[in-house]
């Protein structure tokens, strides 16, 4: 393996040496094209080609290994449980990206050059150096149900208990459950939210700040037609990030219910078909229909760059 990887070596600098040669622009086009080479063959071995086999897997019946044909795409749209995924997502992808931008900017705007920034910063910041497993098992003790008549460990239930209300199962009921494991991926994300807007704010010029007071632009209108507009870049790509990070959850869901109680998401459905059912198949399927609803976001987010370049 070493011996193969210094000959790579030895010729492509070689390749790259007799390129170097080349005057003018075809040089520096053949040049380009040689740096590109290993990415654009990384690329190709790691991402397209196990892409493609996927694909393949997905249109050979559930197991992955029959005839052509399209019944597990079939399936994910007519099963009830798989139904019940795609909507789970749905709202996963509706919800959290905009909570989470959306307590991130607020939170950005009151602190802004308040006292004490850098530590309400670190604050709220935290939760994103925690893994999603790690916050899954602190949010898992939150919701944890215990019988109101017996002491309460879980700190969401003490506080009805100590209002006088009943404790609850946050975690069992349908769809209540998925809009509290939510909460934790909002919790997760809006320091990231947080901080890419609360530079932007920052970025934008003091001047364009105080023509608008002197023009008697203050409060709610100074957000809407100044600090927004100037930071509808950072938005949009807070917004897709978190967007495709939603999309791809996976650790919240298995931690804290395994996908249970009507709480699973795509990506932990593709976990179980593949791996605890035998059904590779059902489960690339899953990974490519992941995969597409990926390519929108990506795509906005490319076009909405250009237009603010």
């Amino acid at each position: 393996m070493f011996a193969a990887v210094a000959i790579f070596a030895i010729v492509f600098g070689l390749i790259l040496f007799l390129a170097s040669l080349f005057k003018g622009r075809r040089g520096e086009q053949a040049q380009g094209a040689l740096f590109a080479a290993p990415v654009v063959l990384l690329l190709a071995v790691g991402l397209l080609y196990p892409a493609l086999l996927t694909i393949q897997q997905s249109l050979r019946g559930r197991k992955g290994d029959g005839a052509y044909g399209f019944s597990n795409y079939a399936e994910i749209f007519t099963q009830p449980e798989l139904l019940t995924v795609i909507r789970n997502t749905a709202i996963w992808v509706l919800l959290v990206p905009f909570l989470a931008t959306a307590v991130g900017l607020l939170y950005a705007i009151l602190i802004d050059r308040a006292r004490g920034e850098a530590f309400a910063k670190a604050l709220i910041f935290l939760p994103m150096a925690i893994s999603m497993v790690g916050a899954s098992i602190i949010w898992k003790f939150v919701y944890q149900y215990k019988q109101t008549e017996r002491p309460q460990i879980g700190l969401l239930n003490q506080v009805l208990k100590s209002l006088g209300f009943e404790t609850q199962q946050f975690l069992l009921d349908a769809p209540r459950n998925t809009i509290m494991l939510i909460i934790v991926m909002v919790w997760i994300q809006a320091g990231f939210a947080m901080t890419v807007l609360s530079a932007a704010i920052k970025a934008i010029p003091d001047d364009i700040i105080e023509a608008a007071r002197l023009d008697g632009v203050s409060g709610f209108r100074m957000f809407r037609y100044i600090t927004l507009p100037s930071i509808r870049a950072a938005v949009v790509v807070v917004l897709t990030t978190i967007g495709i990070a939603t999309l791809k959850v996976f650790d919240i869901v298995r931690t804290m219910t395994a996908g249970q109680f009507e709480t699973s998401v795509v990506a932990n459905e593709f976990y179980n078909q593949s791996f605890r059912y035998d059904a590779q198949g059902l489960g690339a399927a899953l990974a490519v229909l992941l995969f597409v609803l990926v390519i929108p976001i990506v795509v906005y987010n490319i076009v909405q760059m250009r237009k603010e370049a």
